[in-house]
């Protein structure tokens, strides 16, 4: 079994420390995006300090383009007939991941997989899968 606190111990921090200057892999930064409010934090931080400013714009960036490059598109595009939905069930993600969808229903279960459970279905979005995906093979 995959626990994500046993993979966290094998992540060397300094692998990504590079004298005074830290690396952010654009899948960490998309996540740090969707988390922890950047927008806002650009926003407040404009004319204040132009290297915070311009180092939150570069996560924005990067963010943007990991998640254009995971699931098609820079932003979750608005629900479309036409467009792919945001939203996939369990035997899709099971596909997207290349694992069973009882395998699917357990990493939700145990906080793996962020999903929400809509009418007795669990729905995933497309950028959580994608993450999960790249931290399984990171």
């Amino acid at each position: 079994m995959n626990d994500p606190r046993a993979h966290e111990g094998t992540m060397q921090p300094n692998r990504f420390l590079h004298g005074d200057v830290t690396i952010v892999p654009a899948r960490i930064a998309s996540l740090l995006v969707r988390h922890s409010n950047l927008q806002e934090l650009r926003t407040r931080a404009r004319g204040v300090d132009p290297e915070f400013a311009a180092v939150l714009i570069a996560l924005q960036h990067a963010a943007m383009s990991w998640r254009a490059s995971a699931t098609g598109s820079p932003e979750a595009p608005e629900p479309e007939a036409e467009q792919r939905s945001k939203w996939v069930g369990t035997a899709q993600a099971a596909t997207i991941l290349g694992i069973t969808s009882r395998g699917v229903r357990l990493a939700i279960q145990e906080g793996r997989l962020p999903a929400q459970e809509i009418n007795g279905r669990w729905q995933l979005s497309r950028e959580d899968i994608a993450h999960h995906k790249a931290a399984r093979t990171a």
